[in-house]
């Protein structure tokens, strides 16, 4: 028992934390939104990596309640499905990384994991549409190639909004150091 409450108290979310959590949820459903006039440019990843940064474990939070309210925004169909892990992947892919990268490091290497996951969203999401729509295994890959421009745009969107990740990442640890 006293272990189960070690982990839960670990993991339980403060007042703060909660608001800050809805209010990111929010920015990334909006900014979702507002940015859809451009196609495959989108703050999302950027989100997901700083979320991840900050919080580590707790990121799954804000991203799940995004993923909730584009479904329930959009609908609950079939392009929603890869969405169920598409960013958790994401959000893995940032937690293998070492907690105290030096400052020239995080510049560098989170503008480029962001660009990484858009130039491979078309990838990740391949699977899901293979099982959907029944595809085998070269249609897939033709699906995929397909959507390689459109993913080469996103990687760019993606770098570009990953050059926000360090500078927000120091004022998101500076307001928690202040606030919890």
């Amino acid at each position: 028992m006293c272990c189960k409450d070690k982990r839960y108290k670990k993991f339980r979310l403060s007042l703060f934390e909660m608001t800050l959590f809805a209010m990111f949820s929010a920015m990334m459903f909006i900014s979702k939104i507002v940015m859809e006039f451009l196609p495959n440019f989108h703050l999302l990843g950027m989100f997901t990596i700083l979320l991840t940064v900050v919080y580590r474990k707790k990121a799954l939070v804000p991203i799940y309640i995004y993923v909730f309210l584009n479904g329930v925004y959009s609908g609950f169909n079939m392009w929603w499905v890869p969405y169920l892990y598409i960013w958790t992947v994401l959000w893995a892919v940032v937690m293998l990384l070492p907690k105290n990268m030096s400052k020239k490091a995080q510049i560098v290497v989170y503008p480029i994991i962001c660009a990484l996951h858009g130039l491979c969203f078309g990838l990740l999401y391949a699977p899901a549409q293979a099982v959907m729509f029944s595809l085998n295994f070269e249609q897939m890959v033709a699906w995929v190639v397909a959507g390689l421009p459109f993913d080469a745009v996103h990687a760019v969107g993606n770098f570009l909004a990953g050059l926000l990740i360090y500078p927000l990442s120091l004022v998101l640890k500076k307001m928690n150091r202040k606030f919890v």
